[in-house]
């Protein structure tokens, strides 16, 4: 089959590739659709460390059953479907207590950090497990279901913050999984919403897909402004989706004593951290690591109608040009969004008739 193999760091090959083979509780499945997450695009250059080539990366993808395994039960071939990217033990204790994202042993699709390697969803086909498995709805397009995981990522970490209606939430950093935090706490009733971030251009789509206000990183006199919206007590909640000290910072230090702030974004494994601040203002903190099943929550809202995608996509382009596309984000090309790749000549086909 073909694939977009990272053969080397900076080196992205569009080429020949092993056909994976199922085990009897996999199933082979014929990718139609993957998106470029942010954790790809770090990982081209080697700086997360999850990503030692060579690699097939890609986890936001979407296909059709082509084959399944003699223990497989429930999915045939020619389903459509989705598949969250952890790849988890059903027998660990995590697991079985209801927390399989924290399970030992689990594995991310595309992803090889030294305890590791499992090729991912940037080729023809791909294998995973049936567990992890779920059913496109009629209404709901191969593009817009490879969309699902950054979404999940997003509905998990609302989930873990246990924010109710009519709280304040902040968001810091608005790329694409903090645009669907912004959108899913106006689902949720957050009220305010306020997003900040370094991009401009950024801050224009979370306001456009829901952030009450909007605020760029050292804006003069924030502290001020954030206060006057939240009744001179800070936000009631918090949330860091970039993974850096000064975004982590600025969560802790517009939200209000006894509130909550939430970690989602580790791009850097270590920061510094105001422990007096946190401790004397009893502020919590949680972490929220990928997704704990609320794809298919996920999937309805995207079937009503609720959360909005398609306006997200930049491009829906043939894996052929991979490697180019992952230049272009890699190099923060302004105006770009979510990309997707596809295998399919028609999908990408009707995806640019679509925007023409």
């Amino acid at each position: 089959m073909k694939a977009l193999v990272l053969d080397a760091y900076n080196k992205l090959n569009y080429r020949d590739f092993t056909d994976p083979v199922i085990q009897p509780d996999e199933v082979l499945i014929e990718v139609k659709v993957c998106g470029i997450c942010g954790s790809d695009v770090h990982g081209l250059d080697g700086s997360t460390g999850r990503r030692n080539p060579p690699l097939v990366m890609g986890h936001e993808a979407s296909g059709v059953i082509l084959e399944t395994g003699g223990e497989v039960k429930g999915w045939k071939a020619g389903d459509r479907v989705t598949f969250d990217s952890t790849i988890y033990p059903l027998n660990d204790w995590f697991t079985l207590k209801g927390r399989y994202n924290l399970s030992n042993n689990r594995q991310v699709l595309g992803v090889a950090p030294n305890e590791y390697r499992r090729h991912g969803a940037f080729a023809e086909r791909v294998v995973v497990p049936q567990h992890i498995l779920y059913r496109i709805p009629d209404e709901v397009s191969f593009v817009e279901a490879a969309m699902v995981e950054p979404i999940a990522v997003a509905a998990h970490a609302i989930e873990r913050s246990g924010m109710k209606p009519g709280s304040s939430a902040l968001v810091t950093g608005v790329g694409m999984v903090g645009v669907f935090v912004v959108q899913l706490l106006n689902i949720a009733g957050a009220n305010p919403v306020i997003a900040i971030d370094v991009d401009a251009n950024k801050l224009k789509l979370a306001e456009k897909f829901g952030a009450d206000h909007t605020f760029p990183a050292g804006e003069e006199n924030l502290p001020e402004k954030i206060l006057s919206l939240t009744k001179q007590r800070g936000v009631d909640f918090s949330f860091e989706v970039a993974g850096y000290t000064e975004t982590v910072n600025t969560c802790i230090d517009h939200t209000r004593k006894g509130g909550t702030v939430v970690l989602v974004g580790n791009l850097s494994p270590l920061i510094q951290f105001p422990l007096q601040q946190v401790v004397t203002r009893e502020i919590k903190l949680t972490g929220s690591c990928a997704i704990n099943g609320e794809y298919e929550m996920v999937l309805d809202l995207i079937q009503s109608r609720r959360i909005n995608v398609s306006e997200l996509i930049s491009a829906v382009a043939p894996l052929a040009e991979g490697a180019d596309w992952f230049n272009r984000l890699y190099n923060k090309e302004k105006g770009l969004n979510k990309v997707m790749l596809s295998p399919d000549p028609e999908i990408v086909k009707q995806w640019q008739q679509k925007g023409s």
